[in-house]
């Protein structure tokens, strides 16, 4: 699925990585104000393990889902960016194919 097959209004997941609560915290609170996202949820610690200028990483970490439109993914996208401390955040969409219906209206009506 592409997201020229994805309906403006759609609904998306997007996950983000952050070092710590507190950044991610700062990040999801920016994100929710501007009505960039209806919601985050702060998961972790996480531990993560990848590969990163030829070495393999292995750090703690705290995993932000964010529920929001692909309308405004790409101004989403440029926000965390330019919030975030890494040089190449995980910035990362999934569509949402169902769910609990009032839910989502809900989620529609949160974003701008």
């Amino acid at each position: 699925m592409t997201e020229q097959t994805l309906a403006p209004e759609a609904p998306l997941v997007v996950m983000v990585t952050a070092p710590s609560a507190e950044k991610a915290s700062e990040i999801a609170r920016v994100l929710v104000e501007e009505r960039l996202a209806a919601c985050a949820n702060l998961v972790g610690p996480i531990r993560s393990i990848y590969r990163w200028q030829g070495k393999v990483e292995d750090e703690a970490e705290v995993l932000l889902l964010l529920k929001t439109r692909v309308e405004v993914f790409e101004r989403l996208r440029e926000r965390v960016v330019g919030l975030h401390e890494y040089s190449c955040p995980e910035v990362v969409a999934l569509p949402i194919v169902r769910g609990h219906e009032p839910y989502l209206q809900w989620l529609g009506e949160s974003v701008g």
